[in-house]
């Protein structure tokens, strides 16, 4: 499980602005913000750089009450491509710092502690910055590591993306034995995770992947009917395969249209993500939007973070058992080294990974 603890964001510093002694630590920073609609893919080398020149005395930067962290696990995320815009521009989360370095999801390993609540040896989990070690400055996490599951399991099936998929799916779909769901993004890691939800609720799973290998997992997890959307008519299979009694959209664009096309009355919609919208400069026309009131449509967007309250006990009750016992299977697909983080970013941008990206930073 995890445990919350605050750390003062006032009483800690960054290892950035510490003076320049010690061995060289290295870190990703943003360089280049995104256009006015921040939609083009961030270049690794230009958006986001890899700099190596900093330096840090681990023995003596003061903590000033925080702990210090050596980075282990960093978690890529498609969140992270909204933060990477003018601060002008609004939008749910804060954007990054130009010419600081980005953060994200991590797991670390404390090295040191002026805080009560942390001793050196602790795993921590929470915003961490792509450092190679980090005085956070936001919630941070202790965790306490299950047995039977490897630490790249808290960033994975019982991290953000899980906890997208479980809060968002017992909110919503109101799923009920029979119905028929449609998961596009199937296997992403949060899809994957939705469809196996489904599946454990007794529903009829369609999903949708980009390729023949996606396909074949999203068939692996648990979905009834999985198809390429690139190479298949998706209008054709759901009008085969349906009508929709939810809707789980990951993607966006001309699927959610051609989903809501294909819905029977009173449908449930939960819109967790528009992926394939981040990139496209001038948009999509919805066409079928007179299903919303046609049909008397239920449609929920919703962040993870205002959720938690409601789902995070239950999610720890029910999804590490399931997770242990190999109930719910998960995929990770992890990049090896910081200066690669610039790639792995991209990668998720472009839909290419396959599996929960994942950075190894360092080993233990």
């Amino acid at each position: 499980m995890l445990v919350n603890h605050f750390l003062d964001s006032g009483t800690a510093r960054s290892f950035s602005l510490t003076p320049s002694i010690g061995p060289e630590v290295h870190r990703l920073k943003l360089e280049e913000l995104q256009g006015e609609n921040f939609r083009r893919y961030p270049e690794p080398g230009k958006t986001t750089v890899y700099d190596d020149k900093q330096t840090l005395d681990i023995d003596n930067v003061p903590l000033n009450g925080s702990i210090l962290v050596k980075t282990l696990l960093l978690s890529v995320d498609p969140y992270m491509r909204g933060k990477m815009r003018n601060c002008k521009i609004q939008y749910y989360s804060e954007p990054y710092i130009l010419g600081e370095p980005i953060y994200g999801l991590g797991i670390g390993k404390v090295l040191r502690s002026e805080h009560a609540e942390y001793k050196p040896g602790d795993y921590v989990y929470g915003m961490i910055n792509f450092e190679e070690y980090a005085i956070p400055k936001r919630i941070i996490n202790k965790v306490t590591l299950r047995p039977g599951l490897s630490l790249p399991v808290y960033l994975s099936p019982l991290g953000m993306m899980g906890k997208t998929a479980y809060y968002g799916w017992r909110e919503y779909s109101q799923a009920k034995k029979g119905e028929v769901a449609f998961v596009s993004g199937g296997a992403g890691p949060v899809g994957s995770f939705v469809i196996q939800l489904a599946k454990l609720d007794g529903m009829k799973v369609i999903a949708s992947a980009g390729t023949d290998d996606k396909v074949k997992e999203c068939k692996e997890v648990g979905a009834d009917v999985a198809f390429n959307y690139k190479t298949i008519d998706t209008s054709e299979i759901l009008r085969q395969e349906g009508p929709l009694n939810v809707y789980w959209d990951n993607v966006g664009g001309p699927t959610l249209d051609t989903a809501l096309g294909a819905t029977a009355h009173h449908a449930r919609i939960i819109v967790c993500g528009m992926v394939s919208e981040y990139n496209n400069q001038d948009g999509t026309h919805l066409k079928n939007l007179w299903a919303i009131y046609g049909r008397s449509l239920h449609i929920h967007g919703f962040l993870a973070f205002d959720l938690a309250p409601k789902w995070d006990a239950a999610f720890w009750k029910e999804v590490p058992p399931l997770v242990a016992s190999g109930k719910l299977r998960h995929r990770e697909d992890i990049t090896k080294g910081l200066e690669n983080s610039g790639e792995a970013i991209l990668e998720v941008q472009k839909g290419i990974n396959f599996g929960k990206k994942i950075v190894l930073v360092a080993e233990e």
